[in-house]
């Protein structure tokens, strides 16, 4: 088996995910990425083939498990874990948010991050040490309106994240959280679209009131998280760990309320 580092991206075969999938093959990287869906990891295999990939969804813990055991027969070790499956959740009111829809969002944005952990860290104590990356949010360092439960899952994971920091630096393994804001894309047009309908305003108004609650009144590209998660995980950030580091052009509020 090859000696080159290994790292297992989740929600990797489009987005953020994909960006960083990209980042780390590019350093020379041996990448596995998994995604829910099956036509993304479809057009990732056929467009990246030197990694590999496979469909798992991360909140059923068979399909963690299957994942988890791939990657051990495949490439026999494991160097970083990129923990970035998530999903946006509802936009509403809280009174107006189904239980199913709460738990589905807690499902994929925190049971999704422990089944992959617990599977990842005894491979990166095997391999001498490593390196554990949370993708959290913005939404992890203040309240945000109209997103209840993606906000607590985001926070729950800086507790998490800190946790594991302290119980496995003896063992040379860095965990850290990246906290993006506002990255442009699909899922930030869907999240925007969906609090437009919810107030009744034009998705262009809302989009700028998003565009305004960051210093450098800009959304992140995708790009700007691979270039982070890649620094983590390299030698240039063996001394950084129990951090959480936002990629976000300095987010001022989440309040966005219109009064």
């Amino acid at each position: 088996m090859s000696t080159r580092p290994v790292a297992v991206i989740t929600g990797g075969a489009a987005g953020i995910g994909r960006a960083i999938a990209d980042r780390f093959a590019a350093e020379g990287w041996q990448v596995h990425v998994c995604d829910a869906d099956p036509e993304a990891v479809r057009r990732f295999q056929a467009e990246m083939p030197s990694c590999s990939a496979s469909v798992t969804d991360v909140s059923n813990v068979s399909q963690v498990d299957a994942l988890f055991d791939d990657v051990a027969a495949r490439y026999g070790r494991l160097d970083v874990l990129v923990n970035n499956a998530g999903i946006a959740g509802p936009t509403a009111l809280v009174e107006d948010i189904a239980p199913a829809d709460w738990e589905r969002t807690v499902a994929v944005d925190l049971n999704g991050q422990f089944y992959c952990a617990r599977r990842a860290v005894p491979m990166l104590k095997a391999a001498g040490g490593g390196s554990i990356l949370v993708t959290a949010s913005s939404a992890a360092l203040f309240g945000c309106p109209l997103r209840a439960p993606y906000t607590a899952c985001k926070w729950a994971l800086i507790g998490f994240m800190k946790t594991l920091a302290m119980e496995l630096g003896p063992h040379r393994i860095r965990v850290n959280a990246i906290c993006p804001g506002s990255v442009r894309g699909p899922r930030i047009d869907g999240v925007i679209e969906g609090d437009a309908k919810q107030r009744g305003l034009a998705a262009a108004e809302i989009r700028r009131l998003y565009e305004r609650q960051t210093s450098l009144r800009s959304f992140v590209d995708a790009e700007d998280i691979a270039n982070a998660a890649f620094f983590l995980a390299s030698p240039q950030g063996a001394m950084i760990s129990g951090q959480a580091l936002g990629v976000d052009g300095h987010t001022e509020s989440l309040s966005n309320w219109l009064d």
